[in-house]
């Protein structure tokens, strides 16, 4: 049995204790701080609540604390937070609330311990430790909070259906911790966020992005995802991934379950990578397959270009999710789109030019891709998935044989535009597009893609086939070694 006094028996916690009885003031540790001792989690951020103001403890504290500790006051809000020693410490007075049906902005007043436990989310925040002397380490837990972390069960401390209309982010929050730390709601809790869903409406986007991010984050993705299905609120959020849930027949002919296929795709990039950005390509790799879904009399069910269409429909998603719109969206688009390919690769001949091509256009996000495209085989019969598995094995041998005789995650053409400009007396246009193209495709496809002559040549062919001629004669070539060499 964890013994919470001895868990809380550090400077900090004795400090703030005898600060409080200086001012004759309760003070408790409460929330993620108390349930992470339970299951045995580093928590650095800690949360005290006072009866009575809280700014004022804090303020008293950070006094006695002397150099090194710097305090934020929030009056608005009544909170205040001391930064102190790589933590951060918040103080909140002890507060009752209530709601407008048309905001989650509560309505504030003093209140009891109990009033203040009462209004968290959980039953697992729900949890108090005094840390005033004369009952230093005592827990307060009056909802069955330490018996749910204990059976591992998500529920709300009062009623599920007034908890979650009151604060409608309780409902992301609720599955964003089942998700984290892959506990199980109860089915009253369940229930009443599927009749609250609607309430999610007046939870700003942002809100409900920096829940899901956690989710996303969590060791098993998919857990939260199908919640947030189950209770309804998929398709106010992501309503392209609710789309691609369920099997169509024709004929006898079915398809997988895409919806199901995905979140099993996500799960098995998370056990690979941290990296929340390539999970998010994960979920996003078969968005488009219900938009480009058809029936074909000859091959069965097809979703032709569904990776390029997909990576399409990525900013305007990103925008509506208010997820950032920067370098990470970019680098999305780039898996999504590029996901089929290290897949045709081991159906076909592995010829070095495809490779080639493969390389350049992921760059440093090469390895990446190959994690999604490898979870992406997710076949029941293991035999296919062994040999799928065998044949990427078999693609990233080449891969580093050819990077290590080429340079090709940063590949720049010897021949760029500005020469194709000077060689014909071009301005920029569609012309310059045309030939740096095909010189790239051709160096690519020979055995020597940062070959300054041969990519000359190659330029001076397409060039000639659109009509045009150099007006200049052959530069000489830079003595300086390329990067690619």
């Amino acid at each position: 049995m964890i013994s919470v006094a001895k868990e809380i028996d550090r400077k900090i916690f004795r400090h703030v204790g005898d600060v409080a009885d200086s001012m004759a003031r309760e003070c408790y540790v409460v929330g993620g701080f108390v349930r992470d001792i339970f299951l045995n989690r580093p928590s650095k951020d800690i949360d005290f609540v006072t009866i009575g103001s809280g700014i004022e403890v804090a303020e008293a504290v950070t006094a006695t604390l002397g150099r090194g500790a710097h305090l934020a006051v929030y009056r608005n809000f009544g909170t205040a937070s001391i930064h102190y020693r790589g933590e951060e410490i918040e103080f909140v007075g002890a507060r009752k609330e209530s709601y407008r049906a048309d905001s989650r902005k509560p309505i504030v007043e003093d209140g009891t311990l109990t009033d203040d436990l009462s209004r968290r989310d959980l039953t697992i925040n729900a949890l108090a430790i005094s840390v005033n002397a004369a009952t230093f380490g005592n827990l307060i837990d009056l909802f069955g909070g330490l018996d749910d972390l204990r059976d591992r069960l998500i529920r709300t401390p009062l009623d599920p259906d007034i908890t979650f209309s009151d604060d409608p982010l309780r409902m992301m929050r609720a599955i964003r911790f089942a998700t984290q730390l892959d506990f199980t709601i109860v089915p009253s809790t369940l229930e009443a966020i599927a009749r609250n869903a609607s309430r999610l409406e007046i939870i700003s986007r942002e809100r409900i992005a920096d829940e899901l991010q956690k989710i996303m984050k969590s060791p098993r993705p998919s857990i939260g995802w199908r919640l947030l299905s189950e209770t309804r609120l998929l398709p106010l959020i992501l309503p392209e991934l609710e789309a691609m849930k369920g099997v169509e027949t024709v004929k006898g002919r079915g398809h997988k379950d895409n919806f199901e296929h995905t979140l099993q795709v996500l799960d098995n990039v998370a056990t690979e990578t941290d990296n929340v950005w390539t999970r998010w390509a994960a979920l996003f790799h078969d968005i488009a397959k219900p938009a480009t879904k058809r029936w074909d009399e000859t091959t069965g069910w097809t979703f032709h270009n569904h990776n390029y269409i997909g990576a399409k429909m990525l900013p305007r998603i990103f925008r509506r999710m208010k997820l950032p719109l920067d370098d990470k969206l970019k680098y999305v688009q780039k898996l999504v789109e590029l996901h089929m390919r290290p897949i045709a690769l081991v159906e076909d001949t592995v010829t070095d030019s495809a490779v080639r091509r493969l390389l350049v256009d992921a760059g440093e996000d090469i390895d990446d891709l190959m994690i999604l495209c490898r979870a992406d085989i997710t076949s029941k019969n293991k035999e296919k998935v062994a040999r799928h598995l065998a044949n990427f094995d078999h693609v990233k041998t080449k891969m580093v044989e050819l990077e290590a005789l080429d340079n090709l995650r940063n590949y720049q053409p010897p021949i760029d535009g500005n020469l194709i400009k000077e060689t014909f007396g071009l301005k920029q246009g569609r012309e310059v597009g045309f030939i740096k193209d095909y010189v790239r495709e051709a160096l690519l496809a020979s055995d020597t893609p940062n070959d300054f002559d041969l990519g000359y040549s190659f330029m001076l062919q397409r060039a000639a086939e659109i009509g045009l001629k150099p007006i200049i004669d052959k530069p000489i070539r830079p003595c300086t070694t390329s990067p690619n060499e």
